[in-house]
C-alpha cells in the first residue's frame, strides 16, 4: 500500500494495517464473533473480487442463485490456508471455493482461486475487526 495507509476509496485504514502491511488486530466473523484470523497473520491488498451476498453455507453452493452480491477492493491476504484461526470452504464453484465461518457458517467473508494454494482473500467489509 505504499505506506499510504489510505484505500483507494479514500478509506483510512491505518488503525487495521501496520507499516509493513499486515494485520494489527484479530479478525472475526461479523455474525459470531469467532476468531477467523489472529494478527499479523493476513497483508492488506486491494483487489477486486466480486463477492455473493451474505448467507448460509447451503445457499452458496449453487452459481445461478449467487448473482447478487457486491465487488469487493479491500482484502486481507493470507498465503498459508493453516494460518487461519477458524475458516470454513464451501464445495467447488467453477475453481472458487468461497471462504466462511467455520462456527456460524455465513459467508462468504472471502474467496479461494483453486489455481492459485497461496492466495485466500478475506473481505475487510465481511469481518469485524479487535
Amino acid at each position: 500500500m505504499d505506506n499510504n495507509q489510505e484505500s483507494k476509496d479514500g478509506t483510512d485504514r491505518s488503525d487495521l494495517v501496520s507499516e509493513d502491511g499486515k494485520n494489527t488486530k484479530s479478525v472475526l466473523c461479523q455474525r459470531c464473533g469467532s476468531k477467523v484470523l489472529c494478527p499479523g497473520m493476513a497483508v492488506f491488498t486491494e483487489n477486486e473480487l466480486f463477492l455473493p451476498s451474505m448467507r448460509k453455507k447451503s445457499g452458496l453452493s449453487n452459481a445461478e442463485a449467487s448473482v447478487d452480491g457486491d465487488t469487493l477492493t479491500s482484502h486481507w491476504l493470507v498465503d498459508d490456508m493453516f494460518s487461519f484461526e477458524n475458516v470454513g470452504f464451501t464445495k467447488d464453484v467453477g475453481r472458487i471455493k468461497y471462504l466462511i465461518c467455520a462456527d456460524c457458517e455465513i459467508g462468504p467473508i472471502g474467496w479461494h482461486c483453486l489455481d492459485d494454494k497461496k492466495q485466500f482473500y478475506v473481505a475487510l467489509d465481511r469481518v469485524n475487526h479487535e
